[in-house]
């Protein structure tokens, strides 16, 4: 975008059109640690709707579900073996319908996680494919010969760095898998399964749904040729350099795009409007752009902005990744800001180093930034990164870390609804399926007005109720250093404070609208004193709003 009004007359013309991620916070459930319903110590889908009328008075528009469709669990869920119904592990048909009514009664979008990438190799497609080479299904997927020596057809690697091709001894092909070999990947060269996602995109419209998140949404298309990825370049960030490659051919390829400018068709014709949010995993904010598309020919609603997660948490990394990103987006595109997810270490251990009064501003800062927000279940919490011992690991990428990677289960620990046995995830006899973190129960945060969760419902009451901070646009004015000042919209002014001591900041005229440590209403002027992490909203007098 050209300018900070743009970005604002974008928002403005969005929400004015029915599309409510415009200034809209989504918030993910990750199911499984989430509520306990039936008391086997795995989160599902009744023990989430037990707990809606929480995320209700939190302030959320949507909540965007790991996936709830029927698995082996080799990941989670992430390997899908029926894209058609609900886990009866998680409650099946009937909690979903419960879950769903209950959600538009309140208010609250639901967003499902459609993984497109890859089925498990439990399937029926994939079956048919092992079981027949000569079967249509064969080329649903990615099967190739092998080299000369015998060896995998190119260098690809997959999550855990070892050779993203298995061998089918039957065949003498290989197949590929950019995650686990339990998760076969799909051929979107073929037609055929365009199609049949297509289908199961209106399947689930049709159930309600407010919209999908899309698991890889950059890596659904890899090079026909097969062509060797290749090595990262000293200094590439970990989170793109898979065993020291860059997935230059085995994902990111151009071709990805015709899917998502046929999903955006399909989409557009349902009201109330529905939402595409990509996982593109991508660090370059001109490469992540593209995912956006064109005015004249749109794809993803919402990315995600990897490069701001992958961001240094200091003013001026996260304003250079601010910048970068708006100025690279569309006419019409909406930025998408987060810190955690289900994937990787949370905020608070990974940016804040376990410093909840650190991990409330950079909350703050994604929630009181232009466009979209999406908080990972905790993050309001101020919860951290749980310890999981090694005979408790879950994540097989824990336990196939051929290439360095660490089990993503610290993040994935249950929330503490209260303080005892189960802590109100589940029974209290029960073991969880991970165990429980020590962070502040949301009993306990509910109790203090003064807690993590207390003042970030305050910030996101403000973001709500506040024009400025719904539809208004950017505009970064001189601060001390590391501090980030912005104004947003005409009357709204930021003050974050991420340097490891107080600052001192110039303030235009206006009173404070709300605060991580200070009363509402308190007039301000002249100069600001901010302690280390405080963050200040300040409502600018009509004479200081220019």
């Amino acid at each position: 975008m050209d300018s900070v009004d743009e970005l604002g007359a974008t928002l403005a013309a969005a929400r004015a059109g029915g599309r409510w991620w415009a200034g809209g916070l989504l918030y993910q459930v990750y199911v499984w640690s989430f509520a306990d319903s039936d008391g086997d110590g795995l989160g599902d889908l009744g023990g989430l709707r037990q707990r809606l009328d929480y995320l209700r008075t939190l302030g959320v528009d949507a909540i965007w579900l790991s996936p709830i469709m029927p698995s082996p669990r080799t990941d989670w869920g992430y390997d899908v073996a029926d894209y058609d119904v609900v886990d009866p592990a998680l409650g099946g048909e009937a909690a979903f319908r419960g879950l769903m009514a209950d959600a538009e009664a309140g208010g609250l979008r639901v967003l499902i996680d459609l993984v497109p990438n890859h089925t498990s190799d439990q399937h029926p497609w994939f079956q048919e494919a092992l079981a027949d080479p000569s079967s249509p299904r064969r080329a649903w997927y990615v099967f190739a010969e092998p080299r000369a020596d015998g060896g995998p057809p190119n260098n690809w690697v997959d999550a855990t760095g070892s050779s993203a091709w298995t061998l089918d001894p039957a065949s003498g092909q290989y197949y590929l898998h950019n995650f686990l070999p339990t998760q076969p990947d799909l051929n979107w060269w073929n037609p055929e399964v365009r199609a049949a996602f297509e289908a199961i995109l209106e399947e689930w419209l049709e159930r309600g749904v407010g919209g999908f998140r899309i698991d890889v949404a950059h890596g659904l298309v890899k090079d026909a040729l097969g062509r060797d990825d290749p090595p990262a370049p000293p200094g590439t960030h970990p989170w793109i350099a898979w065993a020291g490659k860059l997935k230059r051919y085995s994902a990111n390829r151009p071709e990805v795009h015709e899917i998502y400018r046929r999903w955006h068709e399909l989409v557009a014709k349902w009201e109330p409007a529905r939402v595409l949010l990509g996982e593109t995993w991508v660090l370059d904010p001109i490469e992540l752009a593209r995912y956006y598309g064109s005015a004249e020919a749109p794809e993803l609603d919402l990315c995600l902005n990897v490069g701001f997660m992958a961001s240094e948490p200091d003013a001026s990394s996260l304003r250079r990744v601010i910048e970068t990103t708006i100025a690279a987006l569309p006419v019409g595109a909406i930025p998408l800001w987060t810190g955690s997810n289900h994937d990787v270490s949370r905020l608070a251990t990974r940016w804040a180093h376990g410093d909840r009064e650190r991990a409330l501003a950079l909350v703050a800062l994604i929630l009181l930034l232009p466009g979209a927000a999406l908080l990972y279940a905790g993050d309001e919490l101020g919860m951290r990164d749980g310890s999981v011992p090694p005979e408790r690991v879950r994540d097989p990428m824990g336990q196939h870390a051929d290439g360095g990677n660490v089990s993503r289960d610290p993040c994935r620990t249950p929330i503490r609804w209260q303080p005892g046995p189960g802590a109100g995830f589940t029974a209290p006899s029960v073991e969880p399926w991970l165990p429980f973190g020590d962070d502040p129960s949301v009993e306990e945060q509910l109790a203090d007005p003064t807690s993590v969760l207390a003042r970030t419902k305050a910030i996101i009451a403000s973001r709500r109720a506040r024009e400025d901070l719904v539809v208004g646009g950017i505009r970064f004015l001189d601060a001390p250093e590391g501090v980030l000042r912005f104004r947003r919209g005409t009357q709204t002014e930021v003050y974050v404070n991420l340097a490891d001591g107080d600052r001192t900041v110039d303030v235009d005229g206006g009173r404070v609208l709300v605060g991580t440590r200070r009363r509402g209403s308190e007039r301000v002027g002249g100069t600001l004193q901010l302690a280390s992490s405080e963050v200040v909203v300040v409502d600018l007098d009509e004479s200081s709003a220019s």
